[in-house]
């Protein structure tokens, strides 16, 4: 292997080692998706041959599936890719390398296309989530720092950084969080254009630490989906299936979506949710936690850790309870005019627990 940035070899090797903790005869499929991840991929590549397992690489791209879109008909753009679904059945470990992309990619495309190719594509993650271990890396580039609006370098720091914490002090703090979360049965979350309660029973509130989605810190709970009432509103951009969504506003009752809708692409939204089975209740509600990652990105695998955030997953649970073929995670701001109540006692105000 050529040299490489000593920080994709520490990456790499944590990835390895301790977020899917290979062991010796292990198969790991990693899925490179755009051409920045080469770097990571290599280091990862390595890290399996050292861990003694075995390692087989994908590749794909947004560019990729815009011409699937574009020259596809239904039957093709519909179609789940039977290698890719084998490699799941396959693989002990998946590795997704996500790099960046243009968000305007499919600007042209009807976004009755992007919804069904997203459904055909549910049905892969589905996949990975039932028969593999499995973490995603989001890979910044240049573009990417320039959808963040800030320079490369700084990019790449906050990335590095946001990887590599003291996971073992962050798990320490935030299981103390959760321990106190876990005393308690409902959840009220008040702000902007929101004001939206839930029940968790017994359901645990989890610490994640770097091991499945990275840059990873958050700390999150499977509500009791048929509990979830009211409104609520999210400030930073939803994206999914190369689309973005501008203020994503929804309302439930009794635990269903009976209004969405959004600034910017609400057909796409809408089309998510009524054509996908239970794409309209609520999997998961969670805290961001990681405190090196301070802006908006435009990505949901980055931005749902900014510390201070919450983010709502519609669709697959993750205890699963029921099934669904997204798993979509829609981020609000509650770093102000915010406030979040543990059985009507007060834990959280504008981005800090008072716990």
């Amino acid at each position: 292997m050529r040299d490489l940035d000593k920080r994709w070899q520490k990456l790499g090797a944590m990835l390895v080692n301790y977020s899917l903790k290979v062991r010796p005869g292990e198969k790991v499929m990693i899925m490179m998706m755009e051409p920045e991840t080469v770097a990571l991929a290599e280091a990862v590549y390595a890290e399996v041959i050292k861990a003694g397992g075995y390692a087989q690489i994908q590749y794909m791209s947004e560019t990729i599936k815009h011409r699937i879109l574009t020259y596809g008909n239904e039957e093709q753009i519909g179609w789940v890719p039977g290698i890719e679904a084998y490699g799941m059945e396959w693989a002990d470990c998946y590795l997704g390398l996500r790099g960046a992309f243009n968000l305007d990619e499919c600007w042209d495309i009807p976004a009755r296309k992007v919804a069904l190719y997203q459904k055909a594509m549910g049905k892969i993650s589905t996949l990975r989530w039932q028969k593999t271990r499995w973490a995603l890396v989001r890979v910044p580039n240049e573009h990417f720092a320039q959808q963040a609006h800030v320079s490369y370098d700084t990019m790449m720091d906050l990335f590095f950084d946001a990887c590599t914490l003291d996971w073992e002090a962050y798990k320490k703090e935030n299981q103390r969080i959760a321990d106190i979360l876990d005393r308690g049965q409902t959840l009220r979350i008040t702000g902007n254009k929101t004001d939206l309660s839930f029940s968790f029973g017994s359901n645990k509130w989890i610490v994640m630490d770097n091991t499945q989605n990275i840059p990873d810190g958050e700390t999150y709970v499977t509500p009791l989906w048929e509990s979830v009432q009211g409104q609520i509103y999210f400030e930073l951009p939803a994206t999914l299936g190369g689309k973005v969504m501008n203020g994503v506003y929804l309302e439930f009752d009794k635990g269903h979506v009976v209004r969405a809708d959004a600034e910017t692409n609400a057909d796409f939204l809408n089309m998510i949710i009524q054509n996908n089975e239970n794409a309209d209740r609520a999997g998961e509600v969670a805290f961001g936690t990681n405190p090196y990652i301070n802006i908006c990105t435009t990505d949901v695998l980055i931005d749902e850790k900014i510390g201070g955030t919450m983010h709502l997953a519609l669709g697959r649970p993750y205890d699963g309870n029921y099934n669904s073929p997204i798993h979509w995670d829609l981020i609000k701001d509650t770093r102000t005019q915010s406030e979040v109540f543990l059985d009507g006692r007060l834990i959280f105000k504008d981005g800090k627990f008072t716990i």
